[in-house]
């Protein structure tokens, strides 16, 4: 205690604050000259419409999410729709966006806000965070983006920005420490009448989260064109650590399960889609149509344990398929 009592905590936060309102008025500024143009952004969407660019981006680079979403929210607008698919024209229209088992859990996600919240996405945080395939972040990204909530959004480009400009450290990626969150809210911006949109916490998240993603970037962050550099903490000290990560093994995608995976899902999409065009060749002589026979799976990889191991864990995440002869099939 010093100062006539004042707590050292709270200096703490009222100095980061005064430092955020700084930070905000300049990255307000860049952010209305430098947003990417994404279809969903500037209120041109739905909320389901953030909520579906959300579950798309996780561990996706943004522009290979652009035409999936798309071609994906012109086929089905709204929960209502995605909710009564084939689960076979869903993982088709997934393509190769990764990770397919998140379009299951996303049309999972549709059915209940369909049914339970008549195709209207929840207001609240509690309700999101109960929906299929809805953590903390995507909760979060969608109050903020969609309904405007004052919520503090969290993922690694923001962290990462946040730990550089006020704290003058790297941020070494792994789950989201207390101390993360808590710098989070405290720097958000207060949403007050008489201030004007530019310093609304929703165009603070959005901005963050940009300038991690194009100029904040984890080992070659362009310094010389970043909008804080007069207020960057880990500037002024030189870059301490630049690109450090936690240390755990690098995962390789050559020779991975993942990669086994999407080889047999890219096989049946393409078959599914063959049937689907009427060629005869896609059939079987059971008639299964846009099934692959067993001869032509095990034609996919060499290894062919893994190949089953593979074809399992796809069978048990609801993937694909699997018929009486051994052929597969999209669900």
């Amino acid at each position: 205690m010093h100062n006539g009592g004042v707590p050292e905590e709270i200096e703490r936060e009222e100095r980061l604050r005064v430092s955020a309102a700084a930070a905000c008025r300049h990255l307000a500024a860049w952010w209305e000259l430098n947003a990417r143009d994404l279809p969903w952004r500037f209120g041109r969407t739905t909320p389901w419409g953030v909520l579906v660019s959300e579950v798309m981006s996780q561990q996706t680079q943004m522009s290979r999410v652009v035409p999936y979403w798309e071609s994906w929210m012109a086929v089905w607008p709204d929960a209502a729709a995605l909710a009564v698919a084939s689960t076979a024209e869903v993982i088709t229209a997934w393509g190769r966006l990764g990770y397919p088992r998140r379009a299951l859990r996303l049309q999972e996600c549709a059915r209940v806000v369909a049914e339970e919240y008549a195709n209207e996405l929840p207001h609240t945080y509690e309700e999101l965070v109960a929906l299929p395939g809805v953590g903390d972040y995507t909760a979060s990204a969608v109050l903020s983006f969609a309904f405007g909530e004052r919520v503090a959004v969290i993922d690694t480009n923001i962290r990462r920005v946040l730990s550089r400009v006020f704290l003058g450290v790297e941020s070494r990626g792994g789950a989201a420490s207390r101390a993360e969150r808590e710098l989070a809210w405290c720097v958000l911006p207060e949403e007050m009448p008489e201030r004007d949109a530019s310093g609304s916490s929703v165009i603070w998240n959005q901005a963050v989260m940009e300038l991690g993603a194009t100029v904040c970037t984890a080992k070659a962050p362009q310094c010389g064109d970043c909008p804080l550099r007069g207020e960057c903490a880990f500037l002024a000290a030189g870059l301490p650590g630049l690109g450090e990560r936690r240390t755990r093994p690098r995962q390789r995608f050559q020779g991975t399960d993942r990669q086994v995976r999407g080889i047999i899902l890219n096989a049946l999409r393409q078959a599914a889609a063959q049937a689907a065009r009427g060629v005869a060749a896609c059939r079987l002589e059971t008639g299964a149509p846009g099934a692959v026979p067993r001869s032509q799976i095990e034609q996919l990889w060499p290894d062919h344990v893994q190949l089953d191991a593979c074809i399992a864990s796809l069978d048990e995440d609801g993937l694909l398929d699997m018929l009486p002869d051994g052929s597969l099939r999209l669900p």
